[in-house]
Formats: structure tokens, C-alpha cells, sequence
């Protein structure tokens, strides 16, 4: 979800809620602790540069059990994050959260806020580095015959 969806869609909560993805929600008293913008640059495993963009949301609790972040302190928030840090692009959106390490969420929409969406890796260059999945066919009278004995040898062809 990209950030001016997520803003149109702030406009249209009273409360505010993230839903993980096993159904459990972050805790009510949650703070977003930062709101940045991340560059990755890097070459994938085929050799091709590449670039992302996001817009990272940071979700964080303690023990301040009577703080409630409301959607439209959030969206004030994210203006003043716009403003001071320059955020013209609509890139997509990531959510950090402490689970039993810091994971990197996708976002979606949610009637009664956004749901936070596994992501998973993903090889970029499969065309170039994963075998393919279909083994070719061979006609077995492509195939050598068996030596006299029916013992094949180490470059032989025959197996």
C-alpha cells in the first residue's frame, strides 16, 4: 500500500489498529516511533543493479498502557514527516515491528485499520541462477549404447 492510501484511508478510521498476520493486534497503546524513507541499492545474485524505495513506519509498545495514537494524530505525523523530509514520492509503505526480531511487514487496508502482511524473499534473477523446473526429454536413441561389458566409464556419453 502506498502512502497516499494510507492516508485516504486514515480519513476514514475513528480508531486506529494494526492486525498481524497470525489475527492477534498490536497493542492499543502502541507508538509509531519513526517514519522514514529507505533507499536500497544493490546488484542481485544475475548481476543486475537495482533500487528500492519505502516509506518505513517504525510500530512500538511499552509499558505506557494509557497512550492511544489516534488515525488523525498519525496523519499529522505523516505530514510532518512529508515536510521535513521531503517526501514526494508515493512510494510503498513498510511496517516495522518487534516480534521475536524486528520484522518487515507489508500493509493493507482493514476495516478497522491495516492488516500487516508477511513478506517473503524472493531470488530476482531466476532466469539466471535457478535450474529449470521441467527436465528436458531425450529420446533414448539420443543415447549412447553401453560399452561392451554394460559398464559405462567417466566421460564415456553413455550415462
Amino acid at each position: 500500500m502506498n502512502l497516499s492510501a494510507i492516508k485516504q484511508h486514515l480519513h476514514t478510521l475513528d480508531t486506529l489498529k494494526f492486525q498481524l498476520p497470525d489475527g492477534s493486534w498490536v497493542p492499543l497503546h502502541f507508538h509509531v516511533t519513526e517514519i522514514g524513507s529507505l533507499a536500497k541499492n544493490f546488484i542481485d545474485c544475475g548481476g543486475t543493479q537495482r533500487q528500492e524505495n519505502h516509506i518505513n513506519f517504525q510500530l512500538w509498545h511499552s509499558g505506557d498502557y494509557d497512550h492511544r495514537l489516534g488515525s488523525k494524530k498519525l496523519l499529522g505525523i505523516i505530514e510532518l514527516a512529508e515536510q521535513t523530509l521531503g517526501l514526494e514520492r508515493d512510494w510503498e509503505v513498510e511496517i516495522e515491528y518487534q516480534g521475536e526480531t524486528i520484522s518487515k511487514y507489508g500493509v493493507a487496508a482493514h476495516p478497522e485499520g491495516f492488516s500487516l502482511i508477511n513478506q517473503f524473499t524472493n531470488c530476482l534473477a531466476q532466469d539466471q541462477c535457478i535450474p529449470p523446473l521441467v527436465k528436458p526429454k531425450i529420446q533414448l536413441s539420443q543415447l549412447s549404447s553401453l560399452p561392451e561389458g554394460g559398464a559405462c566409464s567417466p566421460g564415456s556419453g553413455c550415462c
